[in-house]
């Protein structure tokens, strides 16, 4: 009888079960690496996503940031050279301690202070003063700090610093670089990010009281570029001046900066605050710290005089340029260029009094001669000006007289020569010729002193005429004046470029002591 033979269940369930066992050692180490591999991308991906998420999220959010006065506290202590702009804040400080003593008289205080001054006079600074000695929070941001690409993002910022400032009541808001966002509306401008951000600014202005406790203190440099309605009453109305500081307005500053820095006994801040007239606060700091840096390269216990002289003419003019080798030629050609201004400079009445004459190369200069005002000018005389002009042509004219050459080392001296001239008769009126009219339109910045020139003249080619030879002749007369004061003194002149030739630095004494010499 036959039989059918089928597959054998059991022998096949059998090999199955073995190769199960076999390969199952396998299938674990497959399964274990892909969930690590995909526990790894989850997490790197969702921290990703997330900070993205959280930044998207706080996209409308205010960037200003809190700050508390807790550690290191600043206070009026810490700011000098502006003591005008600390007597207009103490109404603010008492106003932030005390805010009923205002209001139950039914008085109010201004709801904005704007502090207009140059760069780096210490406008931040002076709000974080406010601050710590009404110790109250303060939150700070950057006017760019509002604007974004996308419209309404600055207005949300705006309403979101406002609603924090209440929160955190009483406070101080403090907004730099205000002309950021506050620039001056116009009919042509457009509905944009920045215009909406400042209209929100301006409501937000209006729609709290200051029993709030919460004072709005801004920072510009471009007063002029400001919106009015900004600066009206019940807004930015309140405008503190915080100017370049004066001579005991240095003094006190690098007082203030000093306390960190060992000094010698025979260390004078006077000395090098006359030194440094038009530096800000910023200057002046950065002058102490160079000092300090040059004496610890040095290994000195202290900072003495010398490291101050160094770290002075480093701020001011530039690093002293080792690398820069100058041919014998070249060399002389500064030496009396240099020797032409200092004599000049020494026999014009009422002008600075020479402090030093270098030929050692600094920045984009070959040579320097700095005189020492005896106090900081605030309006200049045209005599003063015209003797300005003939130490200006000095080095030119000693090259001409002694060298028998004229070379590009004088370029940056016609530069100011011309552009004081031309103000001269444009701007303040010192041409009888011309008149007393600003003939100039051309825009200067009131602290950034640079100037937007005239597009169109709004005078005739006859007025154009008279101004161009007026300036010519201002120039003339002053060129003329150096040349006559470096023909009579002339053993001066050469006596003192022989003494640069050899010791390439001199200081006022030893000028003085050269032509004494010579007079005996």
């Amino acid at each position: 009888m036959n039989q059918k033979h089928g597959p054998n269940w059991v022998w096949l369930a059998v090999g199955l079960m073995i190769a199960v066992v076999m390969w199952l050692p396998v299938w674990f180490a497959l399964t274990a690496m892909f969930v690590i591999l995909f526990s790894w991308f989850a997490r790197q991906l969702s921290g990703s996503l997330g900070g993205k998420i959280d930044e998207v999220m706080s996209f409308g959010k205010s960037r200003a940031k809190l700050l508390r006065e807790d550690g290191a506290r600043v206070t009026f202590e810490d700011v000098a050279g502006v003591e005008e702009a600390k007597e207009e804040l103490l109404e603010v400080i008492e106003f932030l301690r005390d805010p009923s003593k205002f209001t139950k008289l039914g008085g109010r205080l201004p709801k904005g202070c704007l502090l207009i001054g140059p760069p780096g006079t210490g406008k931040t600074l002076l709000a974080r003063a406010v601050a710590g000695e009404a110790d109250v929070p303060f939150l700070s941001i950057v006017g760019s700090g509002f604007v974004e690409m996308f419209v309404g993002v600055g207005a949300s910022r705006v309403r979101d610093m406002f609603a924090e400032a209440k929160a955190h009541a009483p406070c101080i808001i403090f907004i730099d670089e205000l002309d950021a966002i506050g620039k001056s509306r116009s009919a042509l401008s457009s509905h944009g990010e920045q215009e909406q951000t400042l209209n929100q600014l301006l409501a937000e202005m209006d729609g709290f009281e200051t029993d709030q406790g919460v004072i709005i203190m801004a920072a510009t440099n471009r007063p002029e570029v400001l919106d009015p309605a900004l600066l009206r009453a019940g807004r930015f109305d309140r405008h503190i001046i915080v100017p370049l500081p004066d001579v005991n307005g240095r003094k006190a500053i690098l007082e203030v900066h000093a306390r960190k820095i060992q000094l010698s006994d025979g260390v004078n801040l006077e000395v090098v605050a006359r030194s440094t007239p038009g530096c800000s606060g910023a200057d002046l700091a950065s002058i102490l710290n160079e000092a300090a840096l040059f004496a610890a390269r040095r290994q000195k216990k202290a900072v003495d005089s010398s490291d101050l002289e160094m770290a002075t003419d480093k701020v001011i003019m530039g690093m002293e340029r080792k690398s820069l080798v100058l041919s014998a030629e070249t060399k002389r050609t500064t030496a009396y260029h240099e020797a032409g201004h200092a004599l000049v400079a020494k026999f014009t009445e009422g002008a600075d009094p020479v402090h030093k004459v270098s030929i050692i190369p600094r920045g984009m200069a070959l040579g320097v001669t700095q005189q020492l005002p005896i106090d900081d000018k605030q309006a200049y005389t045209k005599a003063y000006l015209e003797g300005q002009l003939a130490i200006l042509f000095g080095g030119r004219e000693a090259e001409k007289v002694f060298l028998n050459q004229m070379s590009t080392g004088a370029a940056n001296d016609i530069e100011k020569a011309s552009e004081i001239a031309q103000r001269m008769v444009e701007e303040w009126g010192m041409s009888d010729a011309v008149g007393p009219i600003k003939w100039s339109s051309a825009f200067r910045h009131s602290f950034l002193g640079t100037q937007i020139p005239e597009r169109v003249k709004n005078y005739s080619e006859e007025t154009a005429r008279k101004i161009d030879e007026e300036v010519k002749r201002i120039v003339s007369e002053a060129r003329n004046r150096a040349e006559n004061i470096l023909k009579e003194r002339k053993q001066e002149a050469m006596l003192i470029a022989e003494k640069l030739l050899e010791k390439e630095t001199l200081d006022g004494a030893e000028i003085d002591e050269i032509i004494k010499t010579i007079k005996g």
